[in-house]
C-alpha cells in the first residue's frame, strides 16, 4: 500500500471518527464529568506512586512522627479518591456508550424505513439484520470504551513522566529507549487492526444470514436433509469468523509482548544508570524505588494504549459500515400533488423497467388501461412480468420508460405517502407482525380503528369463523409471523387488512393461493363485493378466479400479447385458451407446466 493510500485511509478515518464522536457529543456534560473520573483516576495512581519516596527514605529509614501519623490516612484519601472517581467514569461512559448504540441502530433502523424497494434485493438480509445486532455495538468501543482507555491511561502516563522527571531527570533519560519504539509499534497495529476489522463486519453479516436462512427454511432442511450440508456452510463461514477474530487476537498478543521487550530494555537502562558508580551514592532509595515503581507503572498504561487500537479500529470500521447506510439517498419522491382520494383511473402508457442489478428488461413497452371501478387480470407464466408490472403502482421500481397516469396526471406527480394510500395490497406471502390479531389487520396507519371496524372486515374476509374461536378473539396473540396460525387463516387476516384501507385500487397477488376451497368461494364473494366500486388489478395463475374480470390481460416476456374478456380471449384460441384448456381439460399438462 502507498504511503499515499495510506495518508487517505488515516484521513478517511479520522472523519468517520469525528462523526462518531459527534454521537457521544450529544451527552457532553456527562462526557465532561466522565473525563474529569477518568483524570482523577489516573492522577490519584501517580499522586500515590509520587508518595512512594517519603515513605521509604522518611517514614522508614528517618521514622518521621508526622509521616508515621497522616500516611496512612492519606493513602486512604487516595484511594477513596479514586474509588469514587472509577463508579462515577464507569457508569458514565457505560450510560454514554448504551445511548450512542441506541441512537446509531436507530438511524440505520429508520434509513431502512425509508430507503427504496431496491436497495434490499442488493445485499443478503444477514447483513442487512447484522448492522442492527451485531455492528452497531461495536461503535461503543471507539466512541466511549476508547476514550476511557486513551484518558486515563494519557494521565497515567504524565502523571508518572512526571514523577520520575521530578524525582530524577538522569534515570528518566531510559524512557528514551521506549517511546519510538511504542509509536513505531503503535503505527504497525493500527494500520492491520483497520484492514482485519472491515473484514470482520461483513463476515459477521454472512454468519447472521446463514443462521436466518436455515431457521427459517427449517422445515425445507429436515424434508430434504439439508442438516449436514446447512451445518457445512456454517461451519464454513463461522471458521473464517474465527480466523479474522484470530487474528485482531494475534496482532494485540505480538504488541503486547513486543511492548514487554522493549519495556524489558527500558527497566534494564534505568537500573544501569542508576548502578552506575558515580551515581548510586547519590541517588535515595526512595528516589530509585519511587522511578522504578513509575516507570512499571507507566509500561502497562502505555499497552493499553497501544491496544486501544483494536478497539478504535473496530469501532472506526464499524461506524463506516453503518454510516455508508444512514448517508444512501432515500426513496425519490419528487411528487408535490398531495392525492386526495382517486377516481382509480389507471392508465400505462409503453411503460419500460429494465432492474439496474442484472440489466435485464422486465417489461418492454406496456400499454394497457384499467378504467374506474374494473377488475383487471394480468395472467402469464413466470417470469413474464406481472410482478414487476403491479410493483409498479406503488413505486417500489421506477419506470424506465414511458409513463403511468393515474386520474390522467403522470403518477410521478403525487407525494409517494398520498399516492400509497390510494393502494390496499394482498399478496402471495403473508407478512404478519407478533402482535395480536387486531393489531395485524388495523395495521400502520389503520391503528386507529375500532374494534367494531376490525370485526366488520373480519367478517368480510371469512375470518371471523377462526377468529371467535381464539381465547382472545381480535386480541388475541399470534406469535411471531403469525405463527399460530394456518396459512390460509393468515391469508385471511391480510385480506381483512386491505378491506379495512378501504383504498380505491386494490392489488391482489394470488390473493387466494393459500386458501382452501370452501375458503376461497366465500372469500371470492367477499371480494367480488369489495371490488365493485374500486380499480382491482389481480395476479392469478388459477383461471377460475378471474373469469368475470373485466379484461384479462396475458403476458409474455415483458409484453402484453392478448386482452380482452375471458369469453373474448377463449373465442381466439391463442395463449390464454391454451392456457384455460391445460387448468381445465389436461390436468397432467398443467401440473407439468407448474
Amino acid at each position: 500500500m502507498s504511503s499515499k493510500k495510506v495518508a487517505l485511509w488515516d484521513a478517511e478515518s479520522r472523519r468517520t471518527y469525528k462523526r462518531l464522536l459527534g454521537y457521544s457529543a450529544r451527552y457532553w456534560p456527562v462526557v465532561l464529568i466522565t473525563i474529569i473520573g477518568f483524570a482523577v483516576d489516573g492522577g490519584c495512581l501517580a499522586f500515590f506512586t509520587d508518595k512512594l519516596r517519603p515513605i521509604i527514605d522518611d517514614l522508614f529509614a528517618k521514622k518521621d512522627p508526622y509521616l508515621i501519623f497522616w500516611m496512612p490516612i492519606w493513602i486512604i484519601a487516595i484511594f477513596m479518591v479514586r474509588g469514587v472517581a472509577t463508579f462515577v467514569s464507569n457508569y458514565g461512559i457505560g450510560y454514554v456508550g448504551r445511548n450512542v448504540v441506541q441512537a446509531m441502530q436507530c438511524d440505520v433502523f429508520g434509513a431502512y424505513l425509508r430507503l427504496p424497494a431496491t436497495f434490499f434485493g442488493t445485499e443478503h438480509s444477514g447483513h442487512q439484520i447484522s448492522r442492527i445486532t451485531f455492528t452497531s455495538e461495536q461503535v461503543a468501543g471507539a466512541s466511549t470504551d476508547a476514550l476511557k482507555v486513551a484518558v486515563t491511561e494519557t494521565v497515567t502516563v504524565i502523571g508518572m513522566f512526571y514523577v520520575m522527571l521530578s524525582n530524577s531527570a538522569y534515570l528518566t533519560i531510559a524512557l528514551l529507549l521506549l517511546i519510538p519504539a511504542i509509536v513505531l509499534i503503535a503505527t504497525v497495529v493500527s494500520r492491520r487492526y483497520r484492514v482485519i476489522s472491515r473484514r470482520i463486519q461483513g463476515m459477521m453479516g454472512s454468519v447472521t444470514g446463514t443462521v436466518s436462512e436455515a431457521v427459517e427454511a427449517h422445515r425445507e432442511v429436515r424434508i430434504y436433509g439439508g442438516q449436514e450440508q446447512s451445518a457445512e456452510r456454517f461451519k464454513q463461514v463461522s471458521d473464517h469468523a474465527r480466523y479474522l477474530n484470530l487474528k485482531i487476537i494475534a496482532t494485540a498478543a505480538t504488541s503486547s509482548s513486543s511492548i514487554q521487550t522493549v519495556a524489558s530494555f527500558a527497566l534494564a537502562g534505568l537500573v544501569f544508570l542508576g548502578s552506575r558508580p558515580s551515581v548510586i551514592d547519590s541517588i535515595s532509595p526512595g528516589v530509585f524505588v519511587t522511578v522504578l515503581t513509575a516507570m512499571g507503572g507507566m509500561l502497562p498504561s502505555l499497552k493499553r494504549l497501544t491496544n486501544v487500537q483494536a478497539t478504535m479500529q473496530t469501532g472506526i470500521a464499524a461506524a463506516e459500515n453503518l454510516f455508508a447506510v444512514i448517508d444512501l439517498p432515500p426513496e425519490v419522491d419528487h411528487g408535490s400533488q398531495v392525492l386526495g382520494r382517486t377516481k382509480g383511473d389507471l392508465r400505462f402508457e409503453d411503460v419500460r423497467l429494465v432492474y439496474a442489478r442484472n440489466d435485464f428488461e422486465a417489461l418492454s413497452g406496456v400499454n394497457l388501461h384499467c378504467a374506474p371501478g374494473t377488475v383487471t387480470a394480468l395472467v402469464g407464466r413466470s417470469g413474464s412480468g406481472k410482478s414487476s408490472l403491479v410493483s409498479l403502482l406503488p413505486r417500489f421500481n421506477a419506470p424506465t420508460g414511458g409513463r403511468i397516469l393515474l386520474d390522467g396526471e403522470n403518477y410521478e406527480s403525487y407525494t409517494l405517502p398520498s399516492l400509497r394510500r390510494q393502494i390496499a395490497w394482498v399478496g402471495q406471502s403473508v407478512v404478519l407482525l407478533d402482535g395480536t390479531v387486531a393489531e395485524n389487520i388495523a395495521y400502520g396507519e389503520l391503528a386507529g380503528a375500532s374494534d367494531q371496524d376490525i370485526i366488520a372486515a373480519a367478517e368480510a374476509a371469512n375470518a371471523m369463523e377462526f377468529i371467535q374461536r381464539l381465547p382472545k378473539g381480535i386480541h388475541s396473540h399470534i406469535g411471531e409471523g403469525g405463527n399460530m396460525l394456518s396459512g390460509g387463516q393468515r391469508q385471511r387476516i391480510a385480506i381483512a387488512r386491505a378491506i379495512l384501507k378501504n383504498a380505491p385500487i386494490l392489488v391482489l397477488d394470488e390473493a387466494t393461493s393459500a386458501l382452501d376451497t370452501e375458503s376461497e368461494r366465500l372469500i371470492q364473494q367477499a371480494l367480488q363485493h369489495l371490488m365493485r366500486d374500486r380499480t382491482t388489478v389481480v395476479i392469478a395463475h388459477r383461471l377460475s378466479t378471474i373469469e368475470h374480470a373485466d379484461q384479462i390481460a396475458v403476458m409474455e416476456q415483458g409484453r402484453i400479447i392478448e386482452r380482452g374478456t375471458h369469453a373474448e380471449l377463449i373465442a381466439q384460441g391463442g395463449h390464454y385458451a391454451a392456457l384455460h384448456r391445460m387448468q381445465f381439460n389436461e390436468p397432467s399438462l398443467a401440473v407439468a407446466a407448474v
